[in-house]
């Protein structure tokens, strides 16, 4: 009897060990073959068999020495809830060699390549889409099956970010739509006032919005132009958090409320006797997914145009009473 019960005692403490191996496999995954880690956020599994896989580690209960205290999490503008498989309600590994693991067909998918010809009986008449292999572990084997898909499964795990760049690049945001006076064609004067604004559309200013979309996540964005950065071309930048006041002539020679600029020399010596300027659109640029996930982006649109700023010309009046102008001056 008591050999008995010493062999039920260590029976016990070889389940509880098996038990502690699944809970958490910590180093005992070496030399074991493992799939492809889906992410930061999980934890190699093992199986008294010896089989691992990763899980979630929100799923997983980690000993207490293997916890870090006193260490706060790292601030971040982004938040990514974790992508979690389940088979029935047991987690599983979102990747092995057989594809990616799908929660609503409750198989690993991979496409075929190269695909089966329109004849087959998977494709159940359709001409688009694609076939995919459904590939499910039954006891100790694999079952497969063919399966025709319209789109792209809820496998794809496509990050947040790159939904939102494919949104922004549904909205072709362009150039800024660059407005001076004087106009490119005129003549400014020195020390006279420069007006400077952006003629504001839906893709140049702004706000715009557009989604992106996989099966199980949308990304929705919304863009809107910030601030202009004016290089004028002397060395001088000019900070416009705004699109600038349109230039009217009843404003005379008034400074610009909003954007402006005054040249102190005039352009004659610089290449077609005009300023370069430039102007950048700085775009704000606001994301948030269906998950939960939300984020940031800044782009920055450019534009130019060039400037040909004089001096006023004297008027000469000789002894005789006859007015003459100074000659201009050469190269402009």
């Amino acid at each position: 009897m008591l050999r008995l019960v010493l062999r039920l005692v260590a029976g016990l403490l070889i389940s509880t060990l098996a038990l502690t191996t699944i809970a958490f496999a910590g180093t005992s995954t070496e030399g074991k073959k493992l799939p492809p880690k889906p992410g930061d956020d999980y934890v190699p599994l093992c199986l008294p068999n010896g089989r691992c896989y990763w899980a979630p580690r929100s799923t997983v209960e980690i000993p207490q020495d293997k916890q870090t205290q006193g260490k706060k999490p790292a601030k971040s503008t982004t938040r990514r809830p974790e992508s979690v498989c389940f088979d029935g309600g047991a987690a599983r590994s979102c990747t092995s060699d057989p594809g990616n693991w799908s929660n609503s067909h409750q198989c690993y998918l991979q496409r075929l390549s190269p695909q089966p010809p329109k004849s087959d009986p998977s494709w159940q008449g359709h001409t688009d889409g694609a076939i995919w292999s459904c590939v499910r572990e039954q006891g100790i084997r694999f079952v497969t099956r063919w399966i025709w898909l319209p789109g792209r499964p809820d496998t794809v795990v496509i990050d947040p970010v790159t939904l939102a760049y494919q949104a922004i690049g549904e909205m072709q945001l362009a150039p800024p739509l660059v407005k001076t006076a004087p106009a490119p064609d005129q003549i400014g004067l020195v020390n006279m006032p420069v007006w400077l604004w952006v003629t504001k559309t839906d893709n140049t200013w702004g706000p715009i919005v557009r989604s992106a979309s996989v099966p199980g996540l949308t990304v929705t964005v919304t863009a809107r132009a910030k601030a202009i950065n004016w290089s004028m071309g002397d060395g001088k930048t000019v900070r416009c958090e705004g699109p600038g006041t349109p230039y009217d002539a009843s404003m005379g020679v008034k400074s610009s409320p909003t954007c402006g600029h005054r040249y102190v020399k005039t352009s004659h010596k610089l290449p077609n006797c005009k300023y370069p300027v430039t102007a950048v659109a700085q775009w704000e640029i606001n994301w948030q997914s269906t998950l939960g996930d939300s984020g940031q982006i800044s782009l920055t649109q450019q534009a130019a145009t060039q400037l040909r700023i004089g001096e006023a010309v004297p008027v000469l009046v000789d002894p005789d009473g006859r007015a003459a102008t100074a000659p201009p001056k050469a190269g402009c």
